[in-house]
């Protein structure tokens, strides 16, 4: 499965330490939907390319899109497309079987109150230790696909290509566009 990430890059890292594109920064998580850092790190990914970029983007509507948009940390934000092996088994939150069998309601799975939604995630990491993360629906657009990974996947993880970004790359145009952001 081919997944996507848009994070804050340091291209002299190794793509598994700190700032690379394989790198679960549970060190930073506390505030993100899924994240329980006492239990473990997760990676925030998309199917396409858009919905990760307009995630990083989203607090910023009613701004001037501008090169500074597209720094995290001192660290230009890059895009990532990484490769999941097949065989890693998602719980899916779009199914409802799956939804009734976690005792979940749509809307419970797309608020936006994390002690909610991280306590779900929690549960389902606990409960199906052979689960490699969660796959719900994005608040942007639900006919795009987000992919929560916990951190015991990252042996089934890799790399296939990482780029820092500008506002002239397609993805940020398209993404600046969708949120509603001014051009420069």
């Amino acid at each position: 499965m081919i997944l996507h990430r848009c994070f804050a890059w340091d291209a002299r890292a190794r793509p598994d330490r700190p700032d690379g594109a394989l790198w679960f920064p549970r060190p930073y998580q506390g505030d993100g939907r899924h994240d329980n850092p006492d239990l473990y790190g997760c990676l925030y990914l998309a199917d396409r390319p858009l919905s990760c970029v307009v995630e990083q983007l989203a607090r910023f509507r009613g701004q001037r899109l501008s090169p500074a948009l597209l720094v995290r940390r001192g660290l230009p934000l890059a895009l990532a497309e990484l490769e999941l092996d097949d065989r890693v088994p998602l719980v899916d939150l779009d199914e409802p079987a799956v939804l009734r069998r976690e005792r979940l309601r749509p809307s419970l799975v797309a608020t936006r109150r994390r002690e909610m939604t991280q306590s779900q995630a929690r549960a389902i990491h606990e409960r199906r230790p052979q689960a490699g993360g969660i796959r719900w629906w994005s608040t942007f657009e639900s006919l795009w696909a987000n992919v929560t990974l916990f951190d015991r996947v990252a042996p089934r993880l890799r790399l296939r290509e990482v780029r820092a970004l500008s506002v002239d790359d397609q993805e940020v145009v398209a993404a600046a566009e969708h949120l509603g952001l001014r051009s420069v």
